[in-house]
């Protein structure tokens, strides 16, 4: 067996949205196949308390980290002026933030659903067309969009987040066959319900917690090193010839029968 498939040592990463679940479980898992990464989350005092706690934890990898709205087109301009201030080529990205507010879709405000859409789609569609310059100067570079279940069936996260999803993953089909050619390799992948800070009001509720363990065949909530865990894959050697795919990382929820 070949082991460096299986390893990103020498390889640069840049992880939104890192300092909190699904983000600094990706950073973990990168960091432990060797990546050196780029941390970039809105908060700087917290990013800087979890450099400091990864650092001891990967000692090998060099950690950095950007304070940055990636929601925002002068700050996604700063990040990559940062990275390439480092001398360093991004080789991989992954575009992980993401934001909601559930609400039926007739109670809605312009503004309300245009954010969720701007920090879904529109943040990672930019982020990857400032990272294109760099993920081409590699022969196998990644870029993996953070969606959901709610953008492949309908769930009770409201309209706008799943149609936002839904672009994403459209998004990542349309960029995997445009630039095959040059060597990036554009992948999803979709969690159902994860135990984050973000979905812990809702699964509080011990009557929807049981609904939506009823409609989970795994009988559980999953957990952010499971979906990190899918995301490393698919920026592995190893996924060299795995390009345009969803991973579901659900509990079989989307295979539900009856």
């Amino acid at each position: 067996m070949n082991a460096s498939r299986w390893r990103l040592d020498g390889q640069l990463a840049l992880v939104t949205g890192a300092s909190r679940g699904i983000g600094l479980a990706t950073v973990r898992e990168l960091a432990g196949l060797g990546a050196d990464v780029v941390l970039v989350a809105r908060d700087e005092a917290h990013l800087d308390q979890v450099r400091d706690e990864l650092a001891e934890e990967f000692p090998r990898s060099t950690l950095r980290v950007f304070a940055a709205d990636v929601g925002e087109h002068e700050q996604r301009l700063q990040v990559f002026d940062f990275i390439a201030d480092l001398g360093l080529e991004l080789s991989l990205l992954v575009n992980n933030v993401g934001m909601n507010t559930p609400k039926p879709t007739l109670d809605y405000t312009v503004g309300e659903y245009r954010r969720i859409i701007e920090t879904n789609v529109y943040s990672a569609f930019e982020m990857c067309r400032l990272a294109h310059p760099q993920l081409v100067q590699h022969a196998n570079a990644g870029i993996v969009n953070v969606g959901s279940v709610s953008g492949l069936t309908s769930v009770r996260t409201g309209s706008a987040y799943g149609m936002s999803k839904a672009a994403l993953h459209q998004l990542t089909r349309n960029l995997a066959t445009e630039w095959a050619e040059d060597g990036i390799r554009v992948n999803a992948v979709a969690p159902w319900y994860i135990r984050t800070q973000r979905s812990e009001p809702a699964l509080a509720d011990p009557d929807y917690l049981d609904e939506v363990l009823e409609r989970t065949p795994m009988k559980r909530i999953g957990e952010p090193e499971e979906v990190a865990a899918a995301i490393a894959f698919l920026c592995l050697p190893a996924a060299a010839y795995i390009s345009g795919e969803c991973i579901a990382v659900d509990g079989g929820f989307l295979r539900y029968g009856f």
